[in-house]
Order: structure tokens, then sequence, then C-alpha cells
């Protein structure tokens, strides 16, 4: 399933913008990499060093993302359940149905479109930040080197569909393994490029796959947590799947 970061979303938008800027204050213009064989190469090193096979067999992920979005995620039958504040929504992700509650009460008609819709978009951005290495060959996307100011080759991935607001661009920047560091953005919700952010505190899940929980951009940290993946509920913690109330 295509999935991009179109909406970081409230308070992440606001901490980004004016932190961010305060902190870096350059706009950086869009790289022009060099597609080809070595571009895929090195994104083909991104995955194997974060496990990418291990997240595809991962079936249950739950996690809490930054504004309290609270997340548990069968990613096989593509069903997820998104809760903020005093409302749950449990959402088909192929076609974004569902049902929505606020306040305990399930609702109708065009207010759970609009819990809905809400809980699509926190699922676009939020999965996306817990596993984008793992996009880099997404429909849509296309791959590129670029040279750093060291010297390296960073590898720049661009998204032009799939998810909410296709046309963001993120420059990787790598370790020797492949393990991503950090990425520049160049996102419709941001008013500069280029900026950059960290990617680190990298967690295993029981399956293997490795994901960074802590992500920093000039004195702010964007933190990932209760992050737990498996094979079964029960290695996530929960008893009783909330996937039967689509039933």
């Amino acid at each position: 399933m295509r999935k991009v970061l179109k909406w970081i979303g409230g308070i992440i938008a606001g901490i980004l913008v004016v932190g961010a800027i305060a902190a870096l204050a350059v706009h950086e213009p869009l790289p022009q990499g060099e597609a080809g064989p070595e571009a895929d190469r090195l994104a083909r090193q991104m995955l194997a060093a974060t496990h990418k096979e291990a997240w595809d067999s991962t079936h249950y992920v739950r996690w809490t993302f930054p504004g309290g979005h609270h997340y548990v995620w069968d990613k096989f039958r593509q069903l997820v359940q998104v809760e903020w504040d005093d409302k749950k929504v449990v959402l088909r992700t192929f076609d974004q149905s569902g049902k929505a509650w606020e306040g305990g009460v399930e609702q109708q008609g065009v207010a759970a479109e609009k819990l809905l819709k809400k809980a699509w978009i926190f699922f676009c951005n939020d999965s996306f930040w817990l596993n984008a290495p793992s996009k880099a060959f997404d429909p849509g996307t296309s791959r590129s080197l670029v040279e750093l100011e060291d010297g390296r080759k960073g590898l720049l991935v661009s998204y032009s569909g799939g998810g909410v607001t296709p046309g963001d661009a993120y420059l990787w920047e790598l370790d020797e393994a492949g393990l991503p560091t950090s990425w520049k953005m160049w996102v419709s919700v941001l008013p500069i490029g280029g900026i950059e952010i960290s990617w680190e505190e990298w967690v295993t899940l029981e399956t293997g796959a490795k994901l960074a929980t802590r992500h920093k951009v000039g004195f702010v940290t964007i933190e990932v947590e209760n992050v737990r993946g498996g094979g079964s509920l029960a290695a996530i913690g929960i008893r009783e799947g909330p996937f039967q109330l689509l039933d």
C-alpha cells in the first residue's frame, strides 16, 4: 500500500514550521539527482539494513505517534484502529471505509465520514514516519543519487503518487551499512525545503524489522512510542483485536 508523508498535522506541523525555521532558517532547492542502477542499489542497501523482508512478514504493529495518536494495525488484512482524544476509528485502509466512535457513541453519516477521513490522514502520515525506508520502491516512486557535502552519496526518493497529496521528496543520508541517519524534506506542507531531521534510536521488532523511534530537528524532538510488532496480537500486548467491530 502506497504511503507518503502528506500532512504533519496540528502540533507537529506548527513545531516543525516554527522550530525548524527558527533553527535552520535556510531554504534549499530540491537537488537534481542521477537516476539509474546505482541509485536502486543504494535503496536496496537501505532496505536490507532496516530488514524490509522482516517488516513485510510482520502481521501486527502497535505504536503511538506524537499528538496522542494510538494505532493497532493488521498489515496483512489492511485494517487499522486509530484512537485519539475521545475518538476511535476502525478503518479498512484499502478503501478508507470503516466505523467511527466519539465519546463511546458510534457516529453515522457525515460525522462518521469526517472521522474516517481524519483517521486516514493521520494513518498516512504516522505510518510513513514509522517506516518510511520501506516505501522506497512503492509505486509512484523514483530514486536518484545526490552528492552530499562530504562527498558521499545520498539517496533521493521522490513520490509522484500515493497517500493524500503526492509530490514530496526526501533525501536520505545513510551510514556505511545503509542504515538511515537523517533525511532532508521537500514537502508541500512546509514553506521551506531541505529541513534536515534525524533518524535514530532504532528498535528491533520481534520479527527482526528495524524502526527508528526518535527524530530531531533543531531543538525539537519527535518521539514514536510504544512500538511493538509481531505475528500475533499477543506479541503486541493485545488479547482481542478491535477488527471484529467491522463485522
